[in-house]
């Protein structure tokens, strides 16, 4: 362990909140570049002077407000921040200039090129990259063919695809390329019959077929579609025993040969035409290849010559190589293998799947349509990140489209001159690489283009540069005083290096970890280091023990409904400190009195007390959730009937204690019974009609106002 890690941080007249409640206490830093490595927010104070008497030097990292309140001054706190510096900024281009007909490598479509990124762990560094499509960009286009006996008829209709193509292609771009590559299958057993006449002649003795082979390169990229024609008029179907073909041995040869290919840095098109599925990694046991594929180009004479020798690639071994090669794949197959090939094109980005007619008459269309798919979307994807980075996008789109997370690193329906932008984040956290920069590259997928960002992580502070090595001021010159603090060497430790590791353990030493005089050193949670309590870390890195003799933890408190402090609250040096409107020694008592509001709109019906948000009924008479229920009680009417007569018409049976028995209510009265309050005037009243001792009837009304006092509205006007 380093040995600037063996202290802990015990925050000596320090709040609990201070020493539990943000990631910069927690980090016990013992140096300003480990105090800025725990986040963005954290600040190391320089000032030799502020530590107090047994604080320690990790009581110098903190948020910049919290270092402030404790006396450091603003000058004297480091706080480096990050940067975005822009190396390469040129211009998006048209495909055409003032009339001049530009190179591939001329044209621009994504912006700025190439960046530094200064990293500050935990603070996101963002910029603004912006896309272009532009007009008339080249393509190269090639024509990768099953030849198994069952394509004999899309042969004769493809022989004439180089002309016809071209002419539709003229269409999108002035400079097309088009080539052509045909397979079948492993030349081996059982994929092929190899007794001497099938080898010859695979097909039945009244067909004349090819021998049987892996792949082979017809044609390279050319602009010339009339040898395109002339070459692949020349080519004869040929067969193989299993139904599945051997496409993704041909696939990744036309990948990762780009100069026998011909590809250019432009628009790459891979159209893969069969009516069969496929083999793949695995498949190869069947013939006794065991090797998995290598990945590499293996044509000689245009001939791909390890077949025999390698298994089939994956589907992930493709999707790498054709992600590379910024190659975008175009599946034209039969509709019986449709299904099959919509799921493989799930699986590799910027791919499109066509239904071909049974004799590949439609091919033109299918390409043309799929390639205006594939070019309409751009998806960015970066290179594999260095340990402790990450990456976020925010797309926007057009139309005011915008998108986060997976969505935001792409746009789709764009059409040729149409311009989006993608704002991108990139955070680092702690200090990756060892500090030591990195190269990352972001580009769109089918796209040669891309963008190289430079990562520079800031790991120190600057004042670490201006360090004093064996300072006098770290015990007889056993550190070196670096940002206010002593940097301990190798075997020292202390706040300022005047221990040995030797001496961690003696009697003197321990005496300082006990609590009380007790016996038991650091509460038997943790080694005495120094004279200083290092608290056992737990398996669970959210529960911790703290306090000066680790005599504290976060999660010994009690529980309810088995969560700790019943999760309204947070468990401090083992007891719960309650969320708002929740209290106990579990947090489990809710002081939310809603639930105990009677119809009444009273607690309790002002019949009982709210505990836990539980009604505890006080008047043993009334009983339910709000204390409304009473069954031996009469009608409010009947209850209150005598009082309400004798203080409005001075009658009936307690006209003569009237004053004594019947002053708890407040008595208005009004000329005629529709002037009485309604029932929305109050939150709850109880309309009354009662006969007095002439038989005649009067009408009240009750009401519990929400300060206990009660209300008696009476109308002077009786009724017959």
């Amino acid at each position: 362990m380093d040995v600037r890690l063996l202290l802990i941080s015990v925050l000596l007249g320090l709040s609990r909140a201070q020493l539990d409640g943000n990631e910069c206490t927690k980090a016990s830093a013992q140096s300003c570049g480990e105090c800025i490595q725990a986040g963005e927010k954290c600040g190391w104070c320089t000032d030799e002077g502020f530590l107090k008497e047994g604080e320690q030097k990790s009581t110098r990292c903190d948020e910049i407000e919290a270092l402030i309140k404790k006396g450091c001054t603003k000058a004297s706190i480091e706080d480096p921040r990050g940067t975005v510096t822009v190396n390469k900024n040129q211009s998006l281009t048209d495909r055409t200039k003032d009339g001049v007909k530009l190179k591939p490598d001329q044209i621009t479509q994504i912006q700025p090129q190439k960046l530094s990124l200064d990293l500050r762990s935990g603070e996101a560094q963002k910029f603004i990259l912006t896309f272009k499509r532009a007009e008339d960009y080249p393509i190269d286009l090639y024509y990768l063919m099953d030849l198994s006996y069952s394509m004999k008829d899309d042969l004769e209709n493809v022989k004439n695809l180089g002309t016809d193509l071209m002419s539709e292609m003229q269409k999108i771009t002035s400079d097309f390329r088009i080539g052509f590559g045909s397979f079948v299958e492993k030349t081996v057993m059982p994929y092929i019959s190899t007794t001497p006449a099938k080898l010859l002649n695979p097909c039945t003795s009244d067909q004349n077929c090819t021998s049987p082979f892996s792949y082979k390169n017809v044609l390279s990229l050319t602009s010339d579609g009339t040898q395109f024609n002339n070459l692949v008029s020349k080519q004869q179907i040929s067969g193989n025993l299993d139904s599945p073909e051997g496409g993704f041995d041909a696939i990744m040869q036309v990948a990762v040969c780009a100069n026998q290919i011909g590809w250019r840095n432009v628009t790459r098109l891979l159209v893969f035409s069969t009516d069969a599925g496929f083999h793949f990694a695995g498949d190869g046991k069947l013939g006794g290849i065991v090797l998995p594929n290598d990945g590499k180009c293996h044509l000689q004479d245009n001939m791909y010559t390890m077949s025999h020798y390698y298994d089939y690639p994956s589907i992930a071994h493709l999707v790498q190589k054709l992600s590379e090669n910024n190659i975008q794949t175009i599946f034209a197959v039969t509709k019986e293998f449709q299904p099959v090939y919509q799921e493989l094109k799930n699986l590799i980005p910027k791919s499109a799947v066509g239904t071909l007619s049974s004799d590949s008459g439609n091919v033109i269309k299918l390409i043309i349509d799929a390639y205006n798919s594939l070019s309409s979307e751009i998806i960015l994807e970066n290179s594999r990140l260095p340990e402790g980075v990450s990456i976020s996008y925010i797309s926007h789109c057009k139309n005011g489209v915008s998108g986060t997370g997976e969505n935001g690193r792409k746009c789709s329906n764009i059409s040729i001159g149409d311009q989006v932008t993608f704002e991108v984040a990139v955070t680092a956290k702690g200090c990756p690489s060892k500090g030591k920069s990195e190269t990352i590259k972001i580009k769109p997928l089918g796209f040669t283009e891309e963008v190289e960002i430079v990562l520079n992580f800031i790991c120190e502070c600057e004042c670490h540069k201006e360090g004093i090595p064996n300072s006098p001021a770290c015990h007889f010159g056993n550190g070196t005083l670096e940002c206010g603090a002593c940097r301990c060497n190798e075997g020292r430790i202390g706040r300022v290096c005047e221990c040995s590791k030797d001496e961690v353990r003696t009697e003197d030493l321990d005496a300082n970890c006990r609590m009380d005089n007790g016996t038991d050193i650091c509460s038997n949670n943790g080694d005495c280091v120094c004279g200083t309590c290092e608290c056992q870390k737990r398996d669970n890195p959210e529960e911790r023990y703290s306090g000066k003799f680790c005599e504290c933890d976060n999660f010994s408190c009690d529980r309810s409904n088995n969560k700790l402090c019943g999760g309204h609250g947070r468990c401090e040096c083992r007891k719960c400190i309650c969320d708002a409107n929740y209290t106990g020694s579990a947090c489990d008592c809710s002081l939310d009195t809603s639930t105990c509001l009677a119809s009444n709109k009273q607690i309790c019906n002002g019949r009982g007390t709210c505990e836990c948000g539980v009604c505890k009924c006080t008047d043993s008479k009334f009983q339910g959730p709000t204390c409304e229920i009473c069954p031996t009680c009469p009608g409010v009417c009947t209850e209150h009937k005598d009082c309400v007569q004798c203080r409005a018409f001075g009658t009936g049976d307690k006209k003569d204690t009237c004053e004594k028995e019947c002053s708890y209510f407040n008595l208005i009265t009004k000329k005629k019974k529709e002037e009485l309050p309604q029932p929305n005037d109050q939150p709850y009243i109880n309309h009354c009609k009662e006969r007095d001792a002439n038989d005649c009837w009067f009408f009240f009304t009750y009401a519990t106002r929400n300060d206990s006092t009660v209300e008696v509205h009476v109308a002077e006007e009786l009724g017959q």
